[in-house]
């Protein structure tokens, strides 16, 4: 397994395409209104991105997805494809983004309610929020990916809910999805095996929470994922960089 170490200067651009990112969804968290389609939603991100001079949607095309932004809804996990679909109050809704700019990659995610949502819908928004800030927060060099992905697991469980399986965080840089990939649950038996985490190091955590199944179940569209429980999941996402030993977030707008 190859981890790319990232020079100062390649976090710093980074960090732009991630604040890009972080602008967008905070933008589309105060735009999404009942009614809309969540090709209208998806609509506003591309254009919201592609204001800022040299960056693009980055998911638009890649391995085929056909929009800029992930809209998922209620039961869809992650890869929920935007559709003629109209949001109603009560929904609760994954927004995944993607920029590159200037070459680098930045990629972050929220789900959101719509209008006013019922607490069971908060918990579990609440889980994917607080199981990702655990992780982000308990990261340092010399931690092996495995044991923060038992780790995560480990939170999750305790919050009542399941990781999904079969789908994981990941590397980014150059590309949009590199080495390592980090699962939010333990593969295998030992979580003092495999790669170290260093500074350099710049990869994206995604809890991706369910309340029964962790078995994933991929729809017609061929895309978007949902548990076989059929109930309503959560996701949310940040892009970390190691520097001085701890994880830091790029995928934060400017205060």
């Amino acid at each position: 397994m190859a981890i790319n170490l990232r020079k100062p200067a390649e976090i710093e651009k980074m960090r732009a395409a991630n604040k890009i990112v972080a602008a967008t969804l905070e933008h589309l968290r105060n735009f999404v209104k009942p009614g809309m389609s969540l090709l209208e939603i998806n609509q506003e991100g591309e254009d919201f991105i592609s204001s800022y001079n040299n960056a693009r949607p980055a998911f638009k095309g890649l391995y085929g997805f056909p929009a800029g932004v992930c809209t998922s809804l209620n039961e869809v996990v992650i890869h929920g494809i935007p559709n003629k679909t109209k949001v109603k109050e009560g929904d609760i809704l994954g927004l995944d983004i993607g920029v590159e700019l200037d070459g680098y990659f930045g990629d972050a995610a929220i789900t959101m309610g719509v209008g006013q949502i019922s607490k069971e819908d908060e918990e579990l928004i609440s889980c994917s929020y607080d199981t990702l800030m655990y992780a982000i927060n308990i990261v340092k060099t010399g931690m092996r990916f495995k044991e923060l992905s038992y780790k995560i697991e480990n939170f999750v469980l305790s919050r009542g809910y399941v990781p999904l399986h079969g789908f994981c965080g990941h590397g980014i840089g150059k590309k949009p999805h590199e080495e390592p990939e980090i699962p939010n649950y333990l593969e295998g038996s030992n979580p003092k095996a495999g790669p170290k985490i260093k500074n350099g190091m710049v990869f994206c955590l995604e809890p991706m929470i369910c309340q029964k199944s962790s078995n994933a179940v991929i729809l017609d569209d061929k895309w978007s994922v949902v548990s076989e429980d059929g109930f309503r999941t959560s996701h949310y996402e940040h892009c970390v960089a190691i520097v001085n030993n701890r994880a830091e977030i790029l995928s934060v707008c400017d205060s």
